[in-house]
């Protein structure tokens, strides 16, 4: 019986990869631009880490987190997102003791147990900024500026950011009672996940993809009216900020994020191509997680990109990485002939492949395949002369070169063509 993957868990296809290296690639300059180190946690945590940092309260932990106990009785989680684990790694390691300000970047896999749907998945994979330390509006302009930035580097069409203040924790008790007492009257509105959290969290009432309860909430008190002078000064900064760096935004009131532990500044970023579920992106500041989570007390700011969501959205990009495809027809002598051509073109750095044992043209169709914008072809003549016949696949253009200078003649092709060798 054949064995499937489990559902929501998908494979990436060689036929993929180029899109995901060229987002991961992007990413990883665009972070060095900007200071930002890499560091890799793993995927399993003990599961107090999430229920402590997330809020009891979230979807994420009340619904979606895949939970187990190990064979030594521990609570395990897979993670279903990556702050808090970065967070952790940051704490026990004392990071912050090394030096009070961390900028950091994770990429890799998540999971959550929902629906699967487009875009959306049980193992799905992002990539994570933290930035540790700082409380300064420009701190926070300068994050959001880099997810713009990555955003419009990728290439996504119609990128749009949307920018919020969540107000501190003061600004925020005002404005639950205030949205407690709005939702009081809409209570008949409600699903029953919101007629619970209403009395616990009402904020998350707005965050809520319910009908009914994007109906409720029509109307509802908008968290900028209750914002403390400290927070509207902060916010104010922000945005002027953003302005002088030239990134493109919108002021959205209603803007909430999925987890509890966002205060004052959080963003969204959406692009083109999906529909209604249209963000690709989001984040925002967390002044007291890091405390929470048992650390020092040292604000935060951070982001995440789903990328699923921005490979759904990309073009096809080329093959950089192709070089040359060596095609051999002839005796052993022949194959080691170009055996030792195949070893000298990656000494220097040239990517080269071929399939042996095949026929001449079978050889040649895979070649046309591969994505290699030269082939080298090797038979009983060219090996005889010490040559080789080198051939543009994309003008059917060749010549026989000899074989001491065959690597420049390869180099000198893959250069004109924009080849990244």
């Amino acid at each position: 019986m054949e064995i499937k993957a489990i559902r929501g868990v998908g494979d990436i296809l060689p036929k993929d990869i180029s899109k995901w290296r060229f987002v991961e690639e992007t990413a990883r300059r665009i972070f060095r631009l900007y200071g930002f180190e890499e560091l890799r946690p793993p995927i399993i945590e003990r599961t107090e880490l999430f229920l402590r940092g997330m809020g009891d309260e979230t979807d994420v932990v009340e619904k979606q987190m895949y939970t187990f106990t190990d064979k030594g009785g521990e609570s395990i989680t897979l993670r279903p997102e990556a702050t808090a684990s970065v967070l952790r790694a940051v704490i026990e390691h004392g990071l912050l003791g090394e030096d009070p300000v961390q900028k950091l970047f994770t990429m890799g896999p998540m999971f959550r147990y929902e629906r699967p749907q487009k875009g959306r998945y049980r193992q799905f994979h992002q990539l994570n900024v933290e930035r540790l330390g700082e409380t300064e509006p420009f701190s926070d302009a300068e994050t959001l500026e880099l997810a713009y930035r990555l955003a419009k580097d990728l290439g996504l069409r119609n990128v749009t950011m949307e920018v919020n203040s969540l107000g501190c924790e003061e600004c925020r008790e005002n404005y639950r009672k205030a949205l407690q007492e709005f939702f009081g009257r809409q209570a008949e509105k409600l699903c029953q996940d919101c007629s619970r959290r209403m009395h616990r969290n009402p904020l998350r009432v707005l965050d809520c993809k319910a009908v009914s309860c994007r109906e409720a909430a029509s109307g509802a008190p908008v968290i900028e009216d209750f914002l403390c002078d400290a927070c509207r000064e902060h916010y104010g900064r922000v945005v002027t900020f953003l302005d002088e760096m030239g990134v493109t935004y919108k002021k959205n009131p209603n803007l909430v994020r999925g987890l509890d532990y966002y205060t004052r500044t959080t963003f969204e970023i959406t692009a083109e191509g999906l529909g209604s579920q249209n963000a690709v992106a989001g984040g925002g500041r967390y002044d007291n997680l890091v405390k929470t989570l048992g650390g020092p007390d040292a604000p935060g700011i951070g982001f995440a990109f789903g990328l699923e969501r921005i490979i759904m959205l990309l073009e096809e990009k080329p093959k950089h990485d192709r070089g040359c495809y060596v095609v051999v027809q002839g005796d052993e002598g022949v194959k080691r002939y170009a055996a030792l051509l195949l070893s000298d073109l990656r000494k220097a750095s040239i990517p080269a492949e071929a399939v042996f044992g095949k026929s001449f043209k079978a050889q040649m169709r895979r070649a046309g395949k591969s994505g290699c914008p030269v082939c080298a072809i090797i038979g009983e003549d060219e090996a005889k002369a010490s040559e080789v016949t080198v051939k543009d696949l994309r003008t059917s253009d060749q010549t026989k070169v000899a074989r001491v200078g065959v690597l420049e003649k390869i180099r000198s092709m893959l250069s004109d063509q924009g080849e990244n060798t």
